[in-house]
């Protein structure tokens, strides 16, 4: 595995600048820096009134990243920031997706699913999902009701 060096140059209090470096393997991506190159993909959110919120999803992100990063209007969504202490992110999704999902639920997992409301065989909670390019152009139904499991 290729070690690359970062060099960084950081500016505190206007006055000082510092100089920072560290390795990292080819093809991790230091923290702190933009991944300008990932590729994004197609998401629709249906809600339970039809209506359909469309917008796009970076490669690697999961489906709670989408909403909050997007700025989308789901009321309580992702109310525990992706810890898994509750189940307000639940999605249903079709089945031929649910099949094809990059991973499947942990024991964590389903015992927040057991908690969420309007639950199916293709429930997920969207914390857990990460985009894949195979699922450009997915569709997701967001249940009516939610149920945080905190409470």
């Amino acid at each position: 595995m290729a070690l690359n060096v970062l060099r960084q140059t950081v500016k505190v209090k206007n006055l000082l600048f510092k100089t920072i470096s560290f390795r990292y393997a080819s093809g991790v991506q230091p923290l702190g820096q933009p991944e300008l190159n990932k590729k994004e993909i197609d998401i629709t959110f249906v809600k339970a009134n039809g209506s359909r919120i469309k917008t796009k999803g970076k490669i690697g992100d999961s489906l709670l990243d989408v909403v909050v990063n997007n700025n989308i209007d789901l009321e309580g969504f992702g109310a525990c920031e992706g810890t898994l202490t509750c189940s307000t992110c639940h999605l249903i999704f079709p089945k031929e997706i649910f099949d094809i999902l990059p991973s499947k639920a942990s024991d964590e997992e389903l015992d927040m699913l057991d908690l969420a409301y309007e639950l199916s065989d293709t429930s997920r909670l969207g914390c857990q999902i990460i985009l894949t390019e195979n699922l450009d152009g997915l569709e997701v139904t967001v249940p009516a009701t939610i149920n945080d499991a905190r409470s």
